[in-house]
């Protein structure tokens, strides 16, 4: 069992006609320096064909206020209904890459797909480097570290699919060193 993993709302185009897709999928953390992430689809998520055509997207950082909207998402297929109509969220427009945004979603990180992995017997990682990052005011700090108790986050757990707020700081990376010059 691992602790609570961060919520994320993934946002891709759709196919041409179709609505743009909003998924919920598997996210971590690849590298802090350059910045890239990974993001694990099944062989049932409609996001998974679409990145494999479109080759960016964006990760949203939705606010535990949203935990309804994120769980409509997560419940139901892009195949069926535009997740963006059914979740009541609104569909924005990323800076760099060619990716719809959650609006409501405090931060957005905008992502190119670099590389991708089989996983038997149904997952496919895709790796990502981060081109762009937005995020409301009071969400980072000046030198652009993210301000955790300013913005209600929330992680989901794959054991028991319960979802949790952030919890207290309880130190940070180098501490051990004396050091709190450490970002990634």
């Amino acid at each position: 069992m691992l602790p609570p993993v961060p919520a994320i709302l993934l946002t891709v185009n759709g196919r041409p006609g179709d609505p743009d897709e909003i998924s919920v999928l598997w996210t971590f953390v690849v590298s802090g320096d350059p910045p890239q992430i990974g993001v694990s689809a099944g062989l049932e998520h409609q996001a998974r064909e679409l990145l494999e055509i479109h080759d960016e997207f964006v990760l949203n950082v939705p606010l535990a206020a949203m935990v309804e909207a994120f769980d409509t998402v997560d419940m139901n297929s892009g195949r069926v209904a535009d997740k963006f109509e059914l979740s009541g969220l609104t569909r924005g427009a990323a800076t760099v890459v060619d990716a719809p945004t959650v609006e409501e979603s405090p931060i957005h990180c905008e992502c190119r797909i670099f590389d991708s992995l089989e996983v038997p017997p149904e997952r496919k990682l895709f790796f990502a480097e981060v081109v762009a990052t937005t995020a409301v005011e009071g969400a980072v700090d000046d030198a652009g570290r993210l301000i955790v108790p300013a913005v209600d986050f929330f992680g989901m757990t794959a054991g028991s699919g319960e979802h949790y707020t952030m919890g207290r700081r309880v130190g940070n990376i180098g501490m051990t060193a004396g050091r709190t010059d450490i970002k990634y």
